[in-house]
């Protein structure tokens, strides 16, 4: 895949004070209020569309994404944008980056159609695409009929339902989402997993589902800023060999996968969404794949380290 038709923004960044990306700070307006973060979103949102990118993607649980984006869809009256959101998680941030808790987990009947009909609320019938968010296998959903079948009501009429995922267990959490069928209907259509160079153990599962139908979306190519921020030497050779940042160079690796159908990227500025977008221009040859397949690591160790990473 290649081009800007394979790449989408994700809000995770934009939507609220507080969040694990590296590299973010500096990105953001200094105050960070409610309407400086809503015009920063605005600012990268027309800078995204203007470079071709149609795809956008946010969460009931990135603070007020949903309204950021959903009031800036009725300004500019963009028919052509593809809008995804999740469910399962809320904000309980109070719009502090000092939060002791940001968001909390659950995946239940009452959560989801409370959810969706703030989602409604904000996107109105932009919602092409909604979301379990980080399904894991231990999630309810697995053992809860009636949720499965609201959502099986839901893609019924129209709206694509989806899941997406976190953990060392993303492969099977695929596998076994993707297996789900309410009246002999598969349930989930689309999915989004993290993969990057550092945790590539998805990949194999989600080649799978692309090749069954699925609509795959890849998720913190950039492992949450790290690999622009802090580059192993790998990434950082390629990015000079080819005239680009480190995050173009993630990106691209992305990209290239032919499995992947949307890559999001999570810039925070308009500035780091340029530099992302260099991504597109990026022809990954055998000495760079070689290089980036020898930095990943186990997959346990991967989201110990992510689970690390301060909100801020």
């Amino acid at each position: 895949m290649s081009g800007l038709s394979g790449l989408g923004l994700g809000l995770a960044a934009l939507g609220r004070p507080a969040y694990i990306n590296v590299g973010r700070e500096g990105a953001l307006p200094a105050d960070r209020s409610v309407e400086a973060m809503r015009q920063a979103s605005r600012d990268v949102l027309d800078a995204a569309y203007t470079a071709g990118v149609r795809w956008v993607d946010a969460a009931r649980s990135y603070g007020l994404a949903e309204e950021f984006l959903g009031g800036w869809l009725a300004d500019r009256d963009h028919p052509d944008v593809t809008v995804s959101s999740k469910w399962g998680y809320t904000y309980v941030g109070r719009w502090r980056t000092d939060s002791p808790v940001h968001e909390v987990k659950e995946h239940t009947l009452p959560r989801y159609r409370a959810q969706f009909e703030e989602s409604r609320k904000l996107l109105g019938d932009r919602l092409a695409l909604y979301q379990v968010h980080s399904l894991t296998p231990d999630s309810p959903l697995f053992g809860d009929a009636p949720l499965r079948a609201v959502l099986a009501e839901a893609a019924a009429c129209g709206l694509r339902v989806g899941f997406s995922t976190s953990g060392p267990d993303q492969a099977d959490t695929v596998r076994r989402a993707l297996d789900l069928e309410v009246a002999g209907q598969r349930l989930f259509t689309a999915v989004q997993s993290t993969w990057n160079p550092l945790e590539p153990s998805v990949g194999e599962a989600l080649r799978e589902a692309h090749e069954a139908g699925a609509h795959v979306l890849v998720k913190e190519a950039l492992a949450n800023g790290r690999l622009a921020v802090r580059p192993p030497p790998e990434v950082a050779r390629a990015a000079e060999r080819h005239g680009v940042g480190p995050d173009a160079i993630a990106l691209a690796a992305a990209l290239h996968l032919p499995w992947a159908d949307t890559v999001l990227a999570g810039a925070a500025s308009v500035a780091q969404l340029r530099s992302n977008l260099a991504a597109v221009t990026v022809r990954l040859d055998d000495e760079d794949l070689a290089g980036l397949a020898r930095l990943a690591i186990p997959p346990a160790r991967y989201w110990a380290d992510r689970a690390a990473l301060p909100w801020n």
